[in-house]
């Protein structure tokens, strides 16, 4: 780092330049990345249901249509009137786009025509299955569907891609409508944190360089695995508060030190060792928090974990070279265009007032202040007992989309979707089932709870196909129910039985996640543990920080469950009440726990810093607080204005992201960071500080200093 300190000083024009057109280039080939994203990844692939996926697609084809038109009789016309318009529009589509198959209300076989039709007889659907090799994307998918328009005829379209373009559609949107309401108001509280315009103008400039940074590393991902929709918002948005974080941060120590009197040169130097330093720090740990999604099987929630990290990795690096570079060019300009020479000094004089005098209240007061916080946690925490998971459904969508019109009118007008279960009846020893078993299985599964009726529909090698519709009226529990039920079938001798369908995959996806949950905490606990006492030299303090962490967690999933779940002011941010969706709960986890650890080590640093200069506890923690009050409650208000905006998003599963953030940045920031911390400290003395001899050695060797 004092390498590095020296070069930024004396290459400042060389590494903003450089810093800034690389980020430049490398996003503008970053936009790019739209055209890439995927909207599945889901599914657990070594699961039953995802095995079942796979058999029935080798052998039975395509199952699942892209898209499903709805058409809807004129006034004075009926189904049989349209026929012909319909057919020849369906039939000029599949000579211009490469299809695997196109199956209609007018050309399908008896036994399915009667599902493609709505009960009150007035529309009819049409299933199109887009050939996988047609090279389709989503960028170009909404071409297609204006080809199966008829004149004169309504025409709504469901169906898988039809949903995940919307999704991607939605995303693309409330990135730019978010970015476009944050970057003001941030701009605005940091005039007023920073008392000039200039100093304010420095962090939003790194935020706006990381969004590009952050699309360019998600671009570079997409070459080597599939990156969900999803997580450009979250890379984008995190990277933005994060940057603005951390330059809040080292603007904030350069202008400390220059109060001091060191020259600019100096006070660079000793910004990039002090507060560039713990922004390095920061973004160690905030990796390590990330890198535990990684474990999931899914791909959805890989690629929001590699987001995830490509943002503060970008934020990072950003802080490191652009910022530090910036300021060694700006030196005392730093507090140019402010509304008064001096309103810098006084601001931070009345912060450093202010906190110092609410520390003070809460080391007269330790053990009360320590006992009504946790307590008060612990109340937040409560509903938290009554959480489930549940899956991203068409229902995410705002009411008035088209895509989930469409799907609406689908579940509620027409007879059935055909949603159940897929059964496979494979052989184990060479020898095929027989005509006999499957019926066997498809009898069994008919008397299973749930199940409205089961028929084989086909047989292929040493297979049978198996399809099990869901009764109607059934709730999603009683489908998970029923799918326990079929996989306890009994199957003769020589074979097994496999189970997919839509309930089963999200059965089995959520059991994934509750199974790689604890390696994914354990993951996160154990590299902040270790990264902490390498920071600090104590073992006190990571373990102080992990089980701070876990209460701003339970707080904060107690709160979402409250309102999501249980559905108090749902109706307030236009959401259902249904079950908590297991791969946000898992970003949000990991989110929270880096951010706190985060803060952590922001305040922590200070007061380490203090007591390794002579300071008593007592005033290692008036230090620490006094001089990071500012910065960690203006860090989480301006995280909280960027990662906020994904409340004004149209999905709920965005607005559910958002609610989380914002309830843990406020919870963390102030009650814990700022209360719940200093009495700790002061209630655990000098044992603050200890570690055994041996660690201590270790320390004296490794550590990374604060």
């Amino acid at each position: 780092m004092t390498r590095w300190a020296s070069t930024v000083v004396s290459r400042k024009w060389w590494v903003l330049t450089l810093a800034v057109f690389a980020v430049l280039v490398s996003g503008v080939w970053g936009t790019g990345v739209f055209a890439k994203l995927s909207s599945g990844g889901f599914i657990d692939p070594g699961s039953e249901s995802a095995e079942v996926a796979r058999i029935v697609e080798a052998n039975l084809g395509p199952q699942t249509p892209d898209i499903i038109a709805i058409y809807t009789a004129p006034d004075g016309k009926t189904l049989g009137d349209i026929g012909p318009e319909v057919t020849a529009s369906l039939d000029r589509f599949a000579a211009e786009v490469p299809t695997y198959s196109v199956t209609s209300y007018w050309t399908a076989e008896a036994t399915r025509k009667q599902l493609m039709v709505s009960e009150d007889g007035t529309k009819a659907s049409a299933a199109i299955t887009v050939d996988p090799d047609a090279g389709i994307t989503a960028a170009t998918f909404n071409d297609l569907l204006p080809k199966l328009e008829v004149e004169g005829i309504d025409t709504e379209f469901a169906g898988n891609s039809v949903l995940g373009v919307a999704f991607n559609n939605r995303l693309q949107q409330d990135l730019v409508r978010a970015a476009a309401i944050a970057l003001p108001i941030t701009l605005v509280l940091l005039v007023f944190i920073f008392g000039g315009l200039v100093a304010a103008a420095v962090p939003v400039f790194v935020g706006l360089l990381s969004i590009f940074s952050a699309l360019a590393t998600l671009r570079l991902l997409t070459l080597f695995t599939d990156v969900s929709s999803f997580a450009i918002n979250v890379a984008s948005l995190l990277g933005l508060g994060l940057a603005i974080d951390y330059g809040l941060f080292i603007v904030g120590r350069f202008r400390e030190e220059l109060e001091s009197g060191a020259d600019v040169a100096e006070a660079t130097r000793r910004t990039v060792l002090t507060a560039g330093r713990t922004v390095l720090f920061s973004g160690l740990l905030l990796v390590c928090a990330f890198s535990g999604m990684l474990v999931f099987p899914q791909d959805v929630i890989k690629s929001l974990g590699f987001g995830a990290m490509a943002a503060v990795a970008s934020a990072a690096l950003l802080s490191l070279t652009a910022v530090p570079a910036l300021l060694a060019i700006l030196g005392h300009r730093i507090n140019a265009l402010s509304w008064r020479k001096d309103a810098a000094q006084r601001g931070e004089v009345r912060a450093r007032k202010f906190w110092g005098s609410v520390v003070t209240a809460v080391m007269r007061r330790p053990v009360a202040i320590a006992v009504g916080i946790v307590a008060g946690l612990m109340v937040l925490a409560a509903p938290l007992l009554s959480a489930s998971l549940g899956e991203v459904t068409y229902t995410a969508l705002p009411e008035n989309d088209p895509a989930r019109i469409a799907t609406d009118t689908l579940t509620t007008e027409f007879p059935t979707t055909g949603n159940g279960a897929t059964l496979i009846l494979r052989g184990t020893d060479g020898t095929a089932p027989t005509a006999a078993d499957g019926a066997a299985v498809a009898q069994a599964a008919g008397q299973v709870p749930g199940i409205g009726a089961a028929t084989v529909v086909a047989s292929n090698g040493d297979l049978v196909a198996v399809q099990a519709v869901y009764s109607e009226g059934v709730t999603t529990d009683d489908q998970s129910a029923a799918v326990d039920g079929l996989r306890a079938i009994s199957v003769p001798e020589g074979t097994e039985l496999l189970v997919g369908g839509g309930q089963a995959t999200v059965d089995d996806g959520n059991a994934a996640i509750v199974h790689w949950m604890p390696v994914m905490i354990a993951i996160m606990v154990g590299s902040t543990l270790v990264l902490l006492f390498l920071a600090f030299g104590s073992v006190v303090l990571p373990i102080k920080a992990v089980a701070m962490a876990g209460l701003s967690l339970a707080a904060t999933f107690g709160v979402l469950t409250w309102i999501f779940e249980l559905g108090h002011g749902a109706g307030l941010l236009g959401v259902s009440p249904a079950p908590l969706e297991a791969t946000f709960v898992v970003l949000i986890l990991a989110v929270v726990f880096g951010l706190s650890t985060d803060y952590e080590v922001f305040l922590m640093s200070r007061m380490v810093e203090a007591h390794e200069a002579g300071a008593t506890t007592e005033e290692a923690v008036r230090f620490g607080t006094e001089r990071t009050g500012r910065i960690v409650t203006a860090a989480a208000l301006l995280l909280v204005v960027v990662t906020g905006a994904f409340t004004i998003s149209g999905l709920s599963i965005m607005r559910f992201l958002g609610v989380g953030m914002i309830v843990a940045l406020l919870v963390d920031a102030t009650v814990v960071r700022m209360l719940l911390v200093p009495s700790l400290v002061k209630l655990m003395g000098e044992a603050n500080w200890w570690a055994p001899a041996w660690m201590k050695k270790v320390h004296a060797k490794v550590g990374l200093g604060h």
